[in-house]
């Protein structure tokens, strides 16, 4: 099992994917050709995607690694990052298991109608798979780890299905959600904020996003401008030299542009699929919808993402600095902070005041869960043979202060008590999601009902 499951890992978002949507293309009777042809232009877009994505890690990641010396913060736990957190999930047994669990729970949950999604996102199956291993460890239950897998996946499900609507509305393309087990898990803290920013008077009624900006400041506002900005502002906090910094500036200028026609790649591609989705539904299933639940990467086109994204990084820093009890050092996943904050941006429909608020409180909590989680990450590093945890040095991640894995732990601790509880919030959401969803099937925007 575990040698099939990281053959499908070694192919690559990539590979992996436009495999999937060509086997979905047939599926809602598009042609062979067609198939292809939709599949191969995603994959392209997430060849390019992946492009501007390793420009941040090549030029962001130094410029982190040098604002943390420049303002000597000696913190104990190190942020080892998402990459060596994905390896960690899958070196278990949870993690040998979790894809086939997942992926057959998940077409299941379609055929009784209790989702509208079907989460292709593999690679992030190790969201579920670092929640189960994390259980299964506590717990010394292999049993308790698949459940609190099952259920974290279920909650994205019902979250990638309550925003599918504002997700297609605010980035466009149709008939996609997102079901990232991380993205998912920020959406409740991002809808109540919302409701409360309703009610503060500098902010209701207004809609201050980069469109709202670029008429109010003019140049001051254009995409490449504030990429130019954000990459100074950068740049004089690490206090790097004028050859660092000038790359800096053209890297996150760079972003800010790539990012958004990156997406268009993927957008082009899954359109043919979609439409042949809606037929599909429409002549079986009397129009009932259909979701085809992707990476939170394709919400990075977003202006607002990526400029509270930059922006997010400094104030991190300075979080973990002055914090009372947060004891993690954020490193490797800081430079992907845009990823961190999409999310928000989705929720508060691009507004750059807003997102930038939530994604402040958001990171606030990631910090203090990832300290929470530390002795359980170290101790799964150290099992799973990963070099990250030698000499004693403490490791965590950003990537693990999911809100999500951190209640579904907390309850599985007690045990039974918490198995049932963790059932009925389970089936409760189910409920509300599916008599939500089906009663707002017309409307634009699910999740504010």
């Amino acid at each position: 099992m575990k040698e099939v499951i990281d053959y499908i890992l070694s192919l690559g978002g990539t590979v992996f994917v436009p495999i999937i949507l060509i086997i979905v293309g047939l599926l809602f009777g598009l042609s062979i050709l067609k198939s292809i042809k939709s599949a191969a232009t995603v994959g392209v877009g997430f060849l390019g995607l992946n492009l501007v994505v390793s420009l941040i890690s090549q030029y962001l990641s130094p410029v982190v690694k040098a604002m943390v010396d420049r303002f000597g913060l000696h913190l104990t736990v190190i942020d080892v990052g998402s990459g060596t957190s994905a390896g960690i999930a899958f070196s278990t047994t949870v993690g040998a298991l979790i894809i086939p669990v997942i992926f057959g729970l998940n077409v299941i949950l379609l055929l009784l109608r209790l989702t509208k999604t079907m989460n292709i996102d593999i690679f992030n199956y190790s969201h579920y798979a670092l929640t189960g291993s994390i259980v299964a460890l506590i717990s010394h239950n292999l049993a308790y780890g698949l459940f609190a897998a099952i259920i974290h996946a279920i909650f994205s499900l019902v979250v990638a299905d309550l925003t599918a609507k504002r997700v297609q509305k605010i980035i466009g393309i149709d008939g996609i959600s997102i079901s990232q087990g991380y993205a998912t898990s920020t959406v409740p803290l991002y809808a109540l904020a919302d409701k409360l920013f309703d009610k503060i008077p500098f902010l209701k009624n207004k809609n201050m996003d980069t469109q709202f900006i670029q008429k109010k400041f003019g140049m001051f506002g254009d995409p490449i401008i504030i990429g130019v900005i954000l990459g100074i502002i950068l740049s004089l906090l690490a206090g790097v030299g004028f050859k660092d910094a000038a790359n800096v500036v053209i890297v996150v200028a760079g972003i800010m542009i790539l990012f958004p026609r990156v997406i268009r790649i993927i957008v082009e591609g899954l359109l043919p699929i979609s439409d042949a989705a809606k037929e599909f539904f429409k002549k079986r299933f009397g129009g009932k919808e259909f979701y085809i639940g992707l990476d939170s990467a394709v919400t990075l086109g977003h202006p607002t993402t990526i400029t509270v994204g930059i922006l997010i990084i400094p104030i991190t820093l300075l979080l973990s600095a002055i914090l009372p009890g947060n004891h993690v050092l954020p490193l490797a996943d800081l430079a992907f902070a845009p990823f961190f904050v999409c999310m928000a941006t989705i929720m508060h429909r691009g507004d750059v005041i807003r997102t930038l608020i939530s994604s402040t409180i958001n990171m606030i909590l990631i910090l203090y869960i990832a300290t929470w989680f530390t002795p359980y990450y170290t101790e799964l590093a150290q099992k799973g043979g990963f070099d990250v945890a030698k000499g004693g040095t403490e490791v965590s991640a950003l990537y693990v202060g999911n809100v999500f894995d951190f209640i579904i732990t907390i309850l599985m601790k007690l045990g039974v008590v918490g198995i049932v509880a963790l059932a009925l919030i389970t089936g409760i959401a189910i409920y509300f999601s599916v008599r939500k969803v089906h009663s707002n099937q017309n409307k634009h925007d699910v999740i504010s009902g």
